[in-house]
């Protein structure tokens, strides 16, 4: 099979589950390979629906829990966003299709890299790779629309929610280091935050 029909394939499968909901969302999976963003060994198993190890302790999330977070967030077209936590750059691939900007930031300069030149070959020029710890956000490009940590955090850092428009969301995977709770906070007129929480997930912990 073909990676084309193997990405339309995983696509009809995560609509079925109700993953993915929106067109505009399904839409940006189709636009994007994400064979172009897995390690050459496991090309292979691109479209199957699990996360995959990059290097580094880290690894390219599920399709699956790529398309929860992208819908969680309601990205729109002229949003700033910011990222924390590149790893193989897909993500932001993913929401490069969907807004205006996306800023990516990572600690590890090889992953930072190798993300920063994926990114190009795919054509996503509205994507900017910072090297750097991204709990404390990005201030440089601040206020952001939505913002989306793709690494688990005991808590979300008050410097992100300090970089948050008034009305924008924040996406991240809140919790202990074995197990956390997929978790949105939109940030209302007063400073407080509107907190929901979804499902339980399995992410690589935010370091510093």
């Amino acid at each position: 099979m073909q990676s084309g029909e193997q990405r339309q394939r995983l696509i009809e499968n995560l609509k079925q589950g109700g993953w993915l909901r929106t067109i505009r969302v399904t839409k940006a999976f189709q636009k994007v390979r994400r064979e172009d963003f897995v390690p050459r060994r496991f090309r292979e198993a691109a479209y199957i629906d699990e996360p995959l190890p990059i290097g580094e302790g880290q690894s390219i999330s599920a399709p699956g829990m790529v398309a929860i977070m992208t819908e969680l967030l309601e990205p729109k077209p002229g949003d700033s966003v910011l990222e924390v936590g590149t790893g193989s750059g897909y993500q932001a691939a993913i929401l490069s299709k969907l807004v205006k900007k996306v800023y990516t930031t990572e600690l590890e300069p090889r992953l930072a890299g190798e993300a920063k030149e994926k990114l190009k070959k795919a054509g996503c020029s509205n994507v900017e790779v910072v090297i750097g710890d991204g709990s404390g956000g990005y201030p440089k490009a601040a206020p952001f629309d939505r913002i989306v940590i793709t690494c688990a955090a005991a808590e979300v850092p008050a410097p992100l929610k300090q970089q948050l428009k008034t009305g924008g969301m924040l996406v991240a995977p809140v919790g202990g280091s074995f197990t956390q709770i997929l978790t949105r906070l939109k940030k209302k007129k007063n400073g407080r935050f509107e907190k929901n929480e979804y499902l339980r997930c399995i992410f690589v912990p935010l370091r510093h």
